[in-house]
Protein backbone atom coordinates (compact mmCIF):
# COMPACT_ATOMS: atom_id res chain seq x y z
CA UNK A 1 0.00 0.00 0.00
CA UNK A 2 1.16 3.45 -0.70
CA UNK A 3 1.57 5.33 2.51
CA UNK A 4 -0.16 8.91 2.57
CA UNK A 5 1.11 11.98 2.28
CA UNK A 6 1.16 13.77 5.78
CA UNK A 7 3.50 16.39 5.57
CA UNK A 8 3.31 19.73 3.44
CA UNK A 9 5.88 22.04 2.06
CA UNK A 10 5.01 25.10 1.12
CA UNK A 11 6.08 28.32 -1.22
CA UNK A 12 4.16 31.24 -1.02
CA UNK A 13 0.86 30.00 -0.70
CA UNK A 14 1.39 26.66 -2.72
CA UNK A 15 2.60 23.41 -1.87
CA UNK A 16 5.77 22.62 -3.48
CA UNK A 17 6.11 19.30 -1.75
CA UNK A 18 4.80 16.38 -0.19
CA UNK A 19 6.27 13.93 2.02
CA UNK A 20 4.25 10.80 2.97
CA UNK A 21 5.28 8.30 5.53
CA UNK A 22 3.73 5.99 8.33
CA UNK A 23 2.97 6.20 12.12
CA UNK A 24 2.76 4.12 14.92
CA UNK A 25 1.52 4.70 18.51
CA UNK A 26 1.08 1.15 20.48
CA UNK A 27 0.51 1.25 24.21
CA UNK A 28 2.09 -0.91 27.05
CA UNK A 29 -0.76 -4.26 26.26
CA UNK A 30 0.89 -4.32 22.60
CA UNK A 31 -2.40 -2.69 21.43
CA UNK A 32 -2.09 -0.35 18.22
CA UNK A 33 -3.73 2.66 19.34
CA UNK A 34 -2.84 4.94 16.09
CA UNK A 35 -1.88 3.19 12.57
CA UNK A 36 -1.32 5.48 9.60
CA UNK A 37 -0.01 4.27 6.62
CA UNK A 38 2.13 0.53 6.38
CA UNK A 39 2.81 0.13 10.28
CA UNK A 40 3.66 -3.52 9.30
CA UNK A 41 6.05 -2.77 6.31
CA UNK A 42 9.69 -3.64 7.53
CA UNK A 43 11.56 -0.77 8.14
CA UNK A 44 15.87 -0.34 8.91
CA UNK A 45 15.26 1.72 12.19
CA UNK A 46 18.69 3.22 11.98
CA UNK A 47 19.73 5.32 15.07
CA UNK A 48 16.01 5.65 16.47
CA UNK A 49 16.68 2.15 18.65
CA UNK A 50 20.23 3.17 20.14
CA UNK A 51 18.88 3.09 23.61
CA UNK A 52 17.13 -0.40 23.32
CA UNK A 53 20.53 -1.59 22.15
CA UNK A 54 22.54 0.09 25.03
CA UNK A 55 20.12 -2.04 27.53
CA UNK A 56 22.97 -5.00 27.54
CA UNK A 57 25.08 -2.92 28.75
CA UNK A 58 23.57 -1.73 31.79
CA UNK A 59 21.59 -5.04 32.53
CA UNK A 60 24.98 -6.82 32.20
CA UNK A 61 26.41 -4.81 34.98
CA UNK A 62 29.11 -3.59 32.62
CA UNK A 63 27.60 0.27 33.16
CA UNK A 64 28.42 -0.47 36.97
CA UNK A 65 31.68 -1.87 36.31
CA UNK A 66 32.77 1.28 34.59
CA UNK A 67 31.43 3.41 36.50
CA UNK A 68 29.81 5.31 33.87
CA UNK A 69 27.69 8.75 34.62
CA UNK A 70 24.42 9.94 33.41
CA UNK A 71 26.08 11.72 30.51
CA UNK A 72 27.67 9.06 29.29
CA UNK A 73 24.97 6.68 29.41
CA UNK A 74 22.94 9.31 27.56
CA UNK A 75 26.10 9.21 24.71
CA UNK A 76 25.53 5.48 24.54
CA UNK A 77 22.25 6.11 23.14
CA UNK A 78 22.80 9.39 21.15
CA UNK A 79 23.19 10.75 17.80
CA UNK A 80 25.32 12.95 19.05
CA UNK A 81 26.72 16.35 16.80
CA UNK A 82 30.59 15.54 17.26
CA UNK A 83 30.98 18.74 19.64
CA UNK A 84 33.57 19.13 21.43
CA UNK A 85 32.03 17.62 25.23
CA UNK A 86 30.19 14.72 22.89
CA UNK A 87 33.96 13.67 21.69
CA UNK A 88 35.58 14.11 24.87
CA UNK A 89 33.05 12.05 27.03
CA UNK A 90 33.77 9.28 24.36
CA UNK A 91 37.37 9.08 24.50
CA UNK A 92 36.72 9.18 28.89
CA UNK A 93 34.71 6.43 28.43
CA UNK A 94 36.93 4.43 26.00
CA UNK A 95 39.56 5.47 28.68
CA UNK A 96 37.67 3.85 31.61
CA UNK A 97 37.38 0.49 29.60
CA UNK A 98 41.00 0.70 29.16
CA UNK A 99 41.05 1.46 25.09
CA UNK A 100 41.48 4.60 23.09
CA UNK A 101 39.72 6.03 20.08
CA UNK A 102 42.29 3.91 17.52
CA UNK A 103 39.52 0.47 18.92
CA UNK A 104 36.84 2.17 17.71
CA UNK A 105 35.16 0.94 14.47
CA UNK A 106 32.94 2.97 13.64
CA UNK A 107 34.85 5.43 11.36
CA UNK A 108 35.41 9.24 11.32
CA UNK A 109 32.87 11.96 10.50
CA UNK A 110 33.04 15.77 10.37
CA UNK A 111 31.18 17.49 13.08
CA UNK A 112 27.48 18.46 12.52
CA UNK A 113 28.10 22.14 13.16
CA UNK A 114 30.16 24.58 11.07
CA UNK A 115 32.09 26.21 14.24
CA UNK A 116 32.91 22.75 15.29
CA UNK A 117 34.46 21.56 12.15
CA UNK A 118 36.39 24.68 12.27
CA UNK A 119 37.69 24.22 15.43
CA UNK A 120 39.34 20.90 13.90
CA UNK A 121 40.62 23.01 10.67
CA UNK A 122 42.46 25.74 12.60
CA UNK A 123 43.90 23.21 14.72
CA UNK A 124 45.32 21.33 11.59
CA UNK A 125 43.70 18.02 12.71
CA UNK A 126 40.85 16.19 10.74
CA UNK A 127 37.86 14.41 12.61
CA UNK A 128 38.22 10.71 14.18
CA UNK A 129 35.78 7.76 14.94
CA UNK A 130 35.22 10.15 18.41
CA UNK A 131 33.36 12.68 16.39
CA UNK A 132 31.53 10.26 15.17
CA UNK A 133 27.94 10.67 15.77
CA UNK A 134 27.27 6.95 16.69
CA UNK A 135 30.84 7.59 18.91
CA UNK A 136 29.22 6.86 22.47
CA UNK A 137 26.97 3.51 21.61
CA UNK A 138 29.92 2.10 19.60
CA UNK A 139 31.92 3.13 23.40
CA UNK A 140 29.45 1.17 24.52
CA UNK A 141 29.90 -1.55 22.94
CA UNK A 142 33.47 -2.01 23.64
CA UNK A 143 33.01 -1.54 27.35
CA UNK A 144 30.57 -4.63 27.55
CA UNK A 145 32.92 -6.44 25.52
CA UNK A 146 35.32 -5.66 28.14
CA UNK A 147 32.92 -6.52 30.91
CA UNK A 148 32.01 -9.65 29.09
CA UNK A 149 35.66 -10.62 28.51
CA UNK A 150 35.42 -11.18 25.05
CA UNK A 151 37.96 -9.95 21.77
CA UNK A 152 36.93 -6.24 22.13
CA UNK A 153 38.02 -6.71 17.63
CA UNK A 154 35.04 -6.87 15.46
CA UNK A 155 32.29 -5.92 18.13
CA UNK A 156 30.56 -4.95 15.17
CA UNK A 157 30.19 -7.75 13.16
CA UNK A 158 26.41 -9.73 13.06
CA UNK A 159 28.63 -12.69 14.89
CA UNK A 160 30.33 -11.12 17.76
CA UNK A 161 28.56 -11.43 21.09
CA UNK A 162 27.98 -8.31 21.50
CA UNK A 163 26.05 -8.14 18.64
CA UNK A 164 24.22 -11.16 19.26
CA UNK A 165 23.21 -10.16 22.82
CA UNK A 166 21.69 -6.54 21.35
CA UNK A 167 20.34 -9.12 18.42
CA UNK A 168 18.40 -10.83 21.67
CA UNK A 169 17.44 -8.16 22.91
CA UNK A 170 15.72 -6.53 20.30
CA UNK A 171 13.74 -9.76 19.48
CA UNK A 172 12.48 -9.77 23.10
CA UNK A 173 11.21 -6.75 22.48
CA UNK A 174 9.87 -6.42 19.32
CA UNK A 175 8.59 -9.98 19.60
CA UNK A 176 10.52 -10.00 15.67
CA UNK A 177 12.73 -12.69 14.57
CA UNK A 178 15.73 -10.54 13.20
CA UNK A 179 16.82 -13.07 10.43
CA UNK A 180 19.98 -12.50 7.98
CA UNK A 181 17.54 -11.86 5.30
CA UNK A 182 16.21 -8.78 6.72
CA UNK A 183 19.74 -7.60 8.36
CA UNK A 184 22.06 -4.68 6.54
CA UNK A 185 24.78 -2.50 7.44
CA UNK A 186 24.17 0.62 9.40
CA UNK A 187 25.99 4.07 8.53
CA UNK A 188 28.39 3.08 11.81
CA UNK A 189 29.06 -0.60 10.37
CA UNK A 190 27.29 -1.89 12.99
CA UNK A 191 24.50 -4.92 11.86
CA UNK A 192 20.64 -2.91 11.23
CA UNK A 193 17.51 -4.80 11.07
CA UNK A 194 14.47 -4.09 9.80
CA UNK A 195 11.55 -4.45 11.42
CA UNK A 196 7.55 -3.04 11.64
CA UNK A 197 6.94 0.27 12.98
CA UNK A 198 4.77 -1.61 15.04
CA UNK A 199 7.14 -3.65 16.47
CA UNK A 200 9.12 -0.21 16.90
CA UNK A 201 6.57 1.42 19.18
CA UNK A 202 5.91 -1.86 20.90
CA UNK A 203 9.29 -2.03 22.24
CA UNK A 204 9.35 1.31 22.77
CA UNK A 205 6.17 1.34 25.37
CA UNK A 206 7.62 -0.90 27.24
CA UNK A 207 11.10 0.22 27.36
CA UNK A 208 9.36 4.23 28.71
CA UNK A 209 7.00 2.08 31.82
CA UNK A 210 8.74 -1.09 32.30
CA UNK A 211 5.45 -2.70 31.82
CA UNK A 212 6.23 -6.61 30.62
CA UNK A 213 9.76 -6.95 31.56
CA UNK A 214 11.81 -8.72 33.94
CA UNK A 215 12.77 -6.72 36.89
CA UNK A 216 16.50 -6.62 35.76
CA UNK A 217 15.57 -5.45 32.38
CA UNK A 218 12.56 -2.75 33.48
CA UNK A 219 15.91 -1.11 36.16
CA UNK A 220 17.53 -0.57 33.09
CA UNK A 221 15.45 0.84 30.89
CA UNK A 222 14.65 3.30 34.02
CA UNK A 223 18.17 3.92 34.35
CA UNK A 224 18.89 4.58 30.65
CA UNK A 225 15.55 7.20 29.77
CA UNK A 226 16.53 8.96 33.22
CA UNK A 227 19.75 9.68 31.91
CA UNK A 228 18.68 11.08 28.70
CA UNK A 229 15.81 13.05 29.92
CA UNK A 230 18.70 14.53 32.60
CA UNK A 231 21.22 14.85 30.07
CA UNK A 232 19.48 15.76 26.64
CA UNK A 233 22.50 17.66 25.47
CA UNK A 234 24.42 14.54 24.86
CA UNK A 235 21.77 12.97 22.92
CA UNK A 236 22.14 15.71 20.17
CA UNK A 237 23.50 18.88 21.11
CA UNK A 238 23.15 22.19 20.47
CA UNK A 239 19.53 23.52 18.70
CA UNK A 240 19.22 19.74 17.80
CA UNK A 241 15.41 18.23 18.00
CA UNK A 242 15.30 15.77 20.30
CA UNK A 243 17.91 17.66 23.10
CA UNK A 244 15.03 20.39 22.35
CA UNK A 245 12.20 18.39 23.26
CA UNK A 246 13.60 16.27 25.94
CA UNK A 247 14.75 19.46 27.61
CA UNK A 248 11.45 21.43 27.13
CA UNK A 249 9.35 18.52 28.33
CA UNK A 250 11.14 17.50 31.13
CA UNK A 251 11.13 14.08 32.01
CA UNK A 252 7.65 13.61 29.88
CA UNK A 253 8.89 12.38 26.50
CA UNK A 254 11.46 10.75 25.24
CA UNK A 255 12.64 11.26 21.44
CA UNK A 256 15.16 9.64 19.12
CA UNK A 257 15.57 10.61 15.89
CA UNK A 258 17.60 7.89 13.05
CA UNK A 259 18.64 8.50 9.73
CA UNK A 260 16.21 8.23 6.77
CA UNK A 261 13.61 10.05 8.53
CA UNK A 262 12.93 7.37 10.91
CA UNK A 263 11.98 8.63 14.58
CA UNK A 264 11.04 6.31 17.99
CA UNK A 265 9.86 8.02 21.25
CA UNK A 266 7.57 7.26 24.34
CA UNK A 267 5.00 9.33 26.82
CA UNK A 268 5.35 7.29 30.32
CA UNK A 269 2.62 9.23 31.44
CA UNK A 270 0.39 7.73 28.75
CA UNK A 271 2.38 4.16 28.52
CA UNK A 272 2.11 4.61 24.66
CA UNK A 273 5.15 3.92 22.04
CA UNK A 274 5.57 5.58 18.84
CA UNK A 275 7.51 4.92 16.16
CA UNK A 276 7.57 6.81 12.57
CA UNK A 277 9.06 6.94 8.96
CA UNK A 278 9.14 9.34 6.39
CA UNK A 279 9.45 7.74 3.02
CA UNK A 280 11.61 9.81 1.36
CA UNK A 281 14.04 9.99 4.42
CA UNK A 282 13.62 13.55 4.87
CA UNK A 283 14.40 14.19 8.39
CA UNK A 284 12.65 17.73 8.38
CA UNK A 285 9.11 15.64 7.71
CA UNK A 286 10.00 13.07 10.12
CA UNK A 287 10.86 15.93 12.87
CA UNK A 288 7.18 17.87 12.09
CA UNK A 289 5.39 14.42 12.09
CA UNK A 290 6.99 13.58 15.97
CA UNK A 291 6.11 17.42 17.08
CA UNK A 292 2.27 16.40 15.54
CA UNK A 293 1.68 12.96 17.20
CA UNK A 294 3.48 14.86 20.08
CA UNK A 295 1.21 17.84 20.25
CA UNK A 296 -2.28 15.65 19.36
CA UNK A 297 -1.08 13.02 22.63
CA UNK A 298 0.01 15.68 25.54
CA UNK A 299 -2.03 18.33 27.27
CA UNK A 300 0.27 20.78 27.03
CA UNK A 301 1.49 24.06 29.67
CA UNK A 302 1.85 27.50 28.05
CA UNK A 303 5.48 26.75 27.72
CA UNK A 304 5.57 23.09 25.59
CA UNK A 305 2.86 24.63 23.65
CA UNK A 306 5.36 26.76 22.06
CA UNK A 307 8.02 24.92 22.18
CA UNK A 308 5.82 22.53 19.71
CA UNK A 309 4.33 25.25 17.77
CA UNK A 310 7.84 25.87 16.50
CA UNK A 311 8.31 22.49 15.45
CA UNK A 312 5.36 21.50 14.05
CA UNK A 313 5.01 24.45 11.62
CA UNK A 314 8.74 25.24 11.22
CA UNK A 315 9.19 28.18 8.45
CA UNK A 316 11.37 27.89 5.06
CA UNK A 317 13.45 30.74 4.95
CA UNK A 318 14.99 32.78 2.09
CA UNK A 319 19.31 32.91 2.25
CA UNK A 320 18.63 36.29 3.90
CA UNK A 321 16.14 34.78 6.94
CA UNK A 322 12.72 35.59 5.15
CA UNK A 323 10.21 33.30 5.97
CA UNK A 324 8.95 32.25 2.04
CA UNK A 325 7.00 29.25 3.07
CA UNK A 326 6.00 26.29 6.11
CA UNK A 327 6.63 22.92 6.48
CA UNK A 328 3.36 21.76 7.88
CA UNK A 329 1.17 18.37 8.77
CA UNK A 330 -1.36 18.29 6.01
CA UNK A 331 -4.85 18.55 7.39
CA UNK A 332 -5.88 15.01 6.58
CA UNK A 333 -2.85 13.74 8.97
CA UNK A 334 -4.20 15.74 11.93
CA UNK A 335 -7.89 14.96 11.50
CA UNK A 336 -6.21 10.88 11.48
CA UNK A 337 -4.74 11.39 14.58
CA UNK A 338 -7.71 12.95 16.42
CA UNK A 339 -10.12 10.57 15.03
CA UNK A 340 -7.67 7.53 16.27
CA UNK A 341 -6.47 9.00 19.67
CA UNK A 342 -8.66 8.89 23.05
Amino acid sequence: MDNPALVDVTRGSVTESLHRGSIAIVDTAGKLVCGIGDVEARVFPRSAIKALQALPLVESGAADALDLTDAELALTCASHSGEVVHANAARVMLMKAGLTEDDLECGPQWPKRMEDAAKLILADETPCGLHNNCSGKHAGFLGLARVMGVDTRGYVDPTHPVQREIRLVMEQLTGDTLSEDVCGTDGCSIPTYATPMESFARAFAAFCTGEGLEPLRADAAQRLYDACINEPYMVAGAGRFCTRVMEGFRGRVFVKTGAEGVFCGAVPELGFGIALKCDDGATRAAEVMMATVLEALLELNEDEAALLDGLVNPPVLTRRGIQAGHIRPRQDFLAALKAALP
